[in-house]
């Protein structure tokens, strides 16, 4: 089943032809659907295009069918149900982070899109896949070719259109103003505690007051429960630092996203980074149901939608617009390499501000993602903030590189630290290194220092590195976008 299926994405732009044929005859059978009936007709073809489809597309009918514009590869058969591109967990061997025997199905429809002649160099490719509609689930696409549902509006005065708010005078709060001073940006990751004290997360927090310019606070990281990021964030809002809330898709639905950005911008929190989320039978509660309702593609246009339009995702009105500074993720360092800069494209399009990458332990990757991201000029519309960091030892590094998809740890890296008598020293003299180079990149925006429980080495990293907050920035500063 998986030959044929490869077999289905090297045969693409044969198969969108016959499937460009087919939707184009299809009406011709519309007399059939009046005569017997929609829903009986709808009723017959259902197995046959499951068969059909499942067979050669490994198809989920999720009744919103988009493998013409997905190299014929169904983006359902995604673990995270990811519908705009790969996550940021794709293993070296570009297998799913999920499902470590099989293949990432977004490299699968990367092979097929550049077989039909589109690719992720060529501009415009692959449009945002608007969520998923639940209510279709197991419904026939087909029909809708042969005989479109009747659509019924109510006899109403449409809604007023809303004029689209440009947030580019008015900063949401410091850190988007010091990007628009062009500051070179600092940021540093902390964890939630495992208590409802919030004490002991003030304290690691609170030497970051004057060194970052942000503080983000992890999501359920590693899939493993802490403290919620919408409290811990509060809190550090509460005492006056300025926290990166971030927020993951995989356990909630877009009703309750929605809700709890809502409820962190009530309390004082600016600043959102929008994720997908790791795989739930990593972390200490395997036996979890992920949600994965949304991506992270579909959560930043809902979260731009209520900021910019005063809107839920539903359409329906919020009393007063959320003041948002809204970010994403990139990861550089895994395959598919080509696909990373296309999907960091549709998330800026979706609204993201700035972007915050995986750690970069390997600066040639970081170049030949930069030289793309500076041919399409994405570094003018966000900013781009590289993850840098450090690991008490070898070993540390050994198992993040063999247990966390997505972290990209070179041998000469590790070699290097394993080589010397004071590892912790030497993994800050290395994440300096790193920070002064990339400093020189042009388009890099600023760093982003990670390193779990390992605050006190990051915090050295800073001072090290001259990177105290209000230092110049050798990103062009932001340019103000045309107010849609």
């Amino acid at each position: 089943m998986q030959l044929l299926r490869r077999w289905s994405v090297r045969q693409a732009k044969l198969l969108r032809s016959v499937y460009r044929w087919g939707a184009a005859l299809a009406p011709t059978l519309a007399p059939l659907a009046r005569g017997i009936g929609r829903e009986r007709l709808a009723t017959c073809l259902r197995p046959i295009e499951r068969g059909t489809k499942s067979l050669l597309f490994d198809c989920r009918m999720c009744g919103q069918c988009a493998l013409s514009a997905t190299g014929m590869r169904c983006p359902m058969s995604c673990a995270k149900s990811m519908r705009n591109g790969p996550c940021g967990g794709v293993r070296p061997d570009g297998h799913c982070e999920v499902n470590p025997d099989q293949r990432c199905a977004w490299l699968d429809a990367g092979d097929g899109d550049t077989r039909i002649g589109a690719g992720a160099h060529t501009p415009g490719w692959r449009e945002r896949l608007a969520p998923l509609d639940h209510r279709r689930q197991g419904r026939s696409d087909w029909i809708e070719l042969i005989a479109p549902p009747t659509v019924t509006r109510p006899n109403a005065e449409p809604p007023a259109t809303l004029a689209i708010v440009s947030t580019a005078p008015d900063p949401s709060g410091p850190f988007e103003a010091a990007w628009r001073r062009g500051e070179f940006l600092v940021t540093v990751e902390i964890a939630p505690p495992d208590s409802p004290d919030p004490a002991p997360l003030l304290a690691r927090a609170e030497p970051f007051r004057e060194l970052a310019h942000a503080i983000n606070i992890t999501d359920g990281a590693g899939a493993n429960c802490h403290m919620s990021s919408v409290a811990a964030a509060s809190v550090l809002a509460a005492a006056g630092l300025v926290p990166v809330c971030q927020v993951g898709c995989r356990d909630r639905n877009r009703i309750a996203l929605q809700g709890d950005v809502l409820g962190a911008a009530a309390l004082g929190v600016r600043n959102v980074l929008c994720l997908t989320g790791d795989d739930v039978s990593q972390g200490d509660h395997p036996g979890a149901k992920p949600v994965f309702d949304l991506d992270a593609v579909n959560l930043l246009e809902v979260l731009r939608g209520m900021r910019d339009r005063a809107e839920y995702a539903s359409g329906r009105r919020l009393e007063q617009a959320p003041r948002l500074f809204l970010g994403a993720t990139a990861n550089p360092f895994v395959p598919p390499y080509a696909d990373r800069v296309a999907n960091l494209e549709r998330k800026i399009d979706a609204g993201a501000q700035f972007v915050q990458t995986q750690f970069c332990f390997d600066l040639r990757l970081l170049d030949d993602f930069m030289r793309a991201v500076r041919a399409r000029g994405l570094h003018r519309r966000a900013a781009i903030i590289v993850g840098v960091g450090t690991l008490a030892s070898a070993k540390a590094l050994r198992w993040m590189r063999e247990h966390v998809p997505g972290v990209h740890v070179p041998d000469a890296h590790i070699a290097r630290i394993a080589a010397v008598a004071d590892p912790r020293a030497e993994g800050i003299r290395a994440g300096v290194e790193t920070v002064r180079q990339l400093r020189a990149i042009e388009g890099v925006a600023g760093v982003h220092l990670m390193g779990h429980r390992n605050e006190a080495a990051l915090a050295e990293i800073i001072v090290a590195a001259g990177l105290r907050r209000g230092a110049a920035s050798t990103t062009p500063p932001f340019i103000k976008e045309t107010t849609e």
